[in-house]
Order: C-alpha cells, then structure tokens, then sequence
C-alpha cells in the first residue's frame, strides 16, 4: 500500500468517525448530513442547523424515509416531495403573502409582474380564509368576461377552493393559451354564478397617458412592474413635450395590485420634492424612511387626483398615500385592498422561488393601511349599469373635480 493510500484510508476513517458521531446527532437533533467523498478525501455537509436549536428533525426524516420506501406508487418523486415539504412549512406561518413557489407557479409569478405570460389575466388574494380576486388586469380575458374586484372564487374548474392556497390557485388557473378556464364566482350577496374564460397571451404596457383637455393628464398605471420606471419616465416625457398646457395631474391605479415597491418609490418621487414617501418597520419596531431623492417634472403641478378602487393594493396604495400626505392629492373612487406588508423575494436556481414578509409600510405620516385600506376623499362607486354602459364616473367626477379648480 502506498503512502497515499495509507493517509487517504486513515483520513476516511477518521471522517466516518467524525460523521458517525456529529452526523448520528445532528441527523435527529439538528438536520446535519454529512457526505463523505475521496479523490480528493473530503466531508461536505449537505444541510444546515436550523437557528432553532430545540428543533428535533428526526420525525421529518423517518417520514420522508417511509414514504420513499413503501409508498405503494413507485418510482415517488422526490423532488416534488421536497417542493411540498418547503411549501408546508412556509404556508404554517399563515401569512397569505409569504409563499414558496415552484418553478412553474414562480416563472409564472415573475412573467405577470413584468406583464407577458399566459392565462386568464386575474391577480388572486386570500381575504378572510376566502381565495378572491384582487384585481382583472386591463386588456385581460378575466376583465373581458366580466370578473371584478372583490369577486369570490368558490371553485375552479369544479372544485371548491376550501382552504386552497394561493400557489394551488395560480397553478389551477394559468395554463397554456387557448384552453379554457371554469370559475364560480360570488359577487357581494349576490348568487354565485360562473364564467368561462379562454387563456390567451397577455402582455399589457404598464403605463399609458393620455391628453384629456383644458391641462388635464391623465396617467394609467396598471401594475408595478420592471418595465413600469422606463414606461412611466416615457409616457411623462411625452406629455410634457406635447401638451401645451398642464395643470392637473390624474394618476390611475384602479385595479392595479401592486409589484415592485421601489417603483411605487420612484413614481411618487416625481411628485414629491422632500421628505419620507413611506417607511419601513421591521419586526423589531425599527423604522426607516424612504425619502424622494430626485428632481421631478410634477413638484409644481397645481392639482394631483389619484384613482382607486378594491383593486388597488400594496404598491398602489403606498403611491396613494404618499401623494395624499405629501402633495395634499385627492383621492377618488373606492377603498382599497388594504396590504401594508413587505416581501422579499429570491430566486433559486432550479427555477423555484420564496417570497418571505420582512417589514410593514407605513404612509409617510405613519399610518399602517394593512386589512384598512385608503378611504378615498370622494366616494364613487360605478353601478352595474355603468360597466355595462361603458361609462366610467368615477374619471368623470375627477374631471369635474378639475374644472371647478
């Protein structure tokens, strides 16, 4: 036996020693794994220890044990196991906004917020335990068919949505374009009724303005996207470029279920020359500011109005509020969803995703708008005859708002 034989069976040894004694405790108290390798020789340890040092992961194991060895339909997938593994343990923190997704759910999640994948069009919520749709997006096959805000999902395609998860429901729902999806939906007190939407490819510009007379820009925003900063810098360019005169400022978030808070950030710093746009509080109590910090084409518009409905939610109401506070806009339409929390997300690299709530918001003059929402300073609430006529009074009551100035 040569000399690096010898030290490479006497370094495994020692390794097997050390992974025996480590590896058999940690493996039931504390999630360790150790692997050993040779050429070259080496322990690579393959889980961590949870910060919790009372966790026992011994039970987690024999069960993942048993149901590899003798569930009855064979080969199981493991890797869908681990999936649902992860999804159950973020799911027992309750939080509807904390989720883990899998690589479809989360390529999914990520193509609407940059406004290009293939469904139904429909940003879905969990209010009170019940799956709701929290807004159509425009252009949508959802708003084509009719669905609306606030609207209740009791089934998909026929099965009821009883304690459904949000990342079961968006897996039910999207689908490659041309098939067809079945809903049960509940409006208010109404009885429920249901609609039969065809997907299709959905992929809507996030901003887009328009000249509506005597000085009045109007600026829809429909989600908070990656792309929304650039859209929304072109559409302001060019209003301010072909407009003669510009003395009211209408921004609309109608149905726009947030995104991407950094842009809310930045389309509230167009407006606001100093000062908070919103803070952050951390699960210690601790609050930061986010303060405008750039130059921006609206600091001296005489008039703001500000659009919104149950639709608007998160990055819409932090957009809301801190032009209200700040710039003393107006407010029309109806309350809002009501989400004042913050979520980080990541990427992993088999495509899957986390997102995980790490703070509040809170309006520049601290108010947390979580499960509340924004009660807009005029009511207007557009009746059944009016989606169906077309007509939309609450733009209408903003424009007259406008003319009396």
């Amino acid at each position: 036996m040569s000399k690096v034989d010898r030290f490479q069976r006497i370094f495994i040894t020692l390794l097997v020693a050390v992974s025996f004694f480590y590896g058999g405790y940690y493996f039931g108290q504390r999630g360790y794994v150790f692997q050993v390798r040779k050429n070259p020789p080496k322990v690579e340890i393959i889980n961590k220890s949870p910060s919790s040092k009372t966790v026992d992961f011994s039970q987690f194991w024999n069960v993942w044990e048993m149901v590899s060895n003798d569930y009855l339909e064979r080969p199981v997938d493991a890797q869908k196991m681990l999936h649902g593994a992860i999804s159950g343990m973020v799911n027992s923190l309750g939080d509807p906004y904390t989720s883990y997704l899998p690589p479809d759910v989360n390529k999914a999640v990520n193509d609407a917020i940059n406004g290009s994948y293939e469904g139904i069009g429909a940003e879905l919520g969990i209010r009170d335990g019940q799956l709701i749709v929290v807004s159509p997006l425009d252009g949508s096959p959802a708003k084509e068919a009719g669905v609306r805000p606030g609207d209740r999902i009791l089934e998909i395609e026929g099965s009821p949505t009883i304690a459904i998860t949000l990342n079961e429901a968006v897996s039910k729902i999207r689908g490659e374009a041309g098939t067809i999806s079945t809903l049960k939906l509940q409006r208010g007190e109404e009885e429920p009724f249901t609609v039969t939407i065809q997907r299709r490819e959905i992929s809507i510009a996030s901003v887009t303005w328009e000249d509506k007379g005597d000085g009045n820009l109007y600026i829809r925003v429909s989600r908070f996207g990656g792309d929304t900063n650039k859209e929304w810098s072109k559409a302001v360019s060019e209003a301010n470029v072909k407009m003669k005169e510009l003395d009211t400022v209408i921004v609309d978030v109608r149905g726009n279920p947030g995104g991407y808070l950094q842009s809310a950030v930045f389309l509230a710093d167009e407006f606001i020359v100093k000062g908070p746009i919103l803070w952050q509080e951390s699960a210690l109590g601790e609050q930061t500011p986010m303060n405008a910090e750039r130059k921006g084409v609206f600091e001296n518009i005489p008039a703001v109005y500000v659009l919104i409905d149950e639709g608007s939610a998160s990055a819409s109401e932090i957009l809301a509020a801190a032009l209200r506070e700040t710039v003393g806009a107006k407010i029309v339409g109806m309350k809002s969803f009501g989400k004042g929390t913050i979520q980080d997300a990541k990427n992993f690299n088999d495509g899957s995703g986390v997102h995980i709530t790490i703070a509040k918001w809170l309006t520049p003059n601290k108010d947390w708008v979580h499960k509340k929402g924004i009660e807009p300073d005029v009511s207007v609430q557009r009746t059944e005859g009016d989606f169906e006529n077309g007509q939309d009074t609450q733009l209408e009551k903003v424009l007259e708002l406008a003319r009396e100035i």
